[in-house]
């Protein structure tokens, strides 16, 4: 017990946590919004709007850049983590979104024509660039907000 309390002094991952959280809500809230129904499953996916890997990451490159300085080492590796994260989410992540949607369609193809029995595979799970700025400018917010 004395790790959970340690760690939830710890602040600058209270920030990336919180930030997390606030952007798997949003998801939550817009779904709810444009499609008038509640799915709690949005909590738990990846992909979709705002990047919570950017607002995880974003906010984490924030706290550590405001705590221990903007020309430390420290807030160059997370910096350049974030970047990697970011870079990642709107491309790989992104092109194997694109993939699976191509597959999903040969697989409906094979599926009415000759009774092809394959898993549906998940589309939704990179990003566009608008979702990681968005991810990113709420990170930055929560961890201004917070430290």
């Amino acid at each position: 017990m004395l790790f959970i309390h340690e760690i939830s002094k710890n602040q600058v991952l209270m920030v990336a946590i919180t930030a997390w959280i606030i952007a798997q809500s949003l998801k939550i809230f817009l779904f709810l919004v444009i499609y008038k129904r509640f799915n709690f499953r949005r909590f738990i996916e990846s992909g979709g709007m705002p990047s919570s890997h950017s607002a995880l990451v974003s906010s984490l490159t924030t706290a550590v850049g405001k705590i221990k300085g903007w020309d430390s080492t420290v807030t160059a590796v997370v910096l350049v983590f974030a970047l990697i994260v970011m870079y990642d989410a709107t491309g790989v992540r992104r092109a194997a979104g694109k993939q699976a949607k191509v597959l999903n369609k040969i697989i409906d193809e094979f599926l009415h024509k000759r009774g092809f029995g394959e898993e549906r595979l998940k589309e939704l799970i990179g990003h566009t660039p608008f979702e990681v700025i968005v991810g990113s400018l709420l990170g930055i917010f929560v961890a201004v907000i917070m430290v």
